[in-house]
């Protein structure tokens, strides 16, 4: 079996980053996923794709991961880019885009 290490990103409908710096451990698909020929419903017979597991550091990710035997792939955040904003500049006089209300 093969599983993913990672972090969470942010959550896109909240400002904040709570719970996004837990690491997660996630199993690869084994099999793909069937529809359902009379509902028409997504299903698959792999059961391990409901396990997620999360912990603290990526440390303990890959121990449980190396205890179990299961062969992962770490996948690295991303840096933040922080854009540093001034709410005057929304009035500057050259500004770029047109100001209506």
């Amino acid at each position: 079996m093969a599983a993913r290490i990672f972090q969470p990103a942010k959550n896109a409908m909240q400002s904040g980053r709570g719970r996004s710096k837990e690491w997660v451990l996630e199993f690869e698909p084994a099999a793909p996923r069937e529809i359902d020929p009379l509902m028409g419903w997504t299903s698959s017979r792999d059961t391990q794709a409901q396990v997620r597991l999360e912990f603290g550091t990526r440390e303990e990710a890959v121990a449980y991961a190396e205890r179990r035997g299961l062969g992962y792939t770490i996948l690295e955040p991303k840096p933040r880019k922080v854009v540093k904003k001034s709410y005057a500049d929304n009035f500057k006089f050259g500004r770029i885009g047109s100001w209506t209300h």
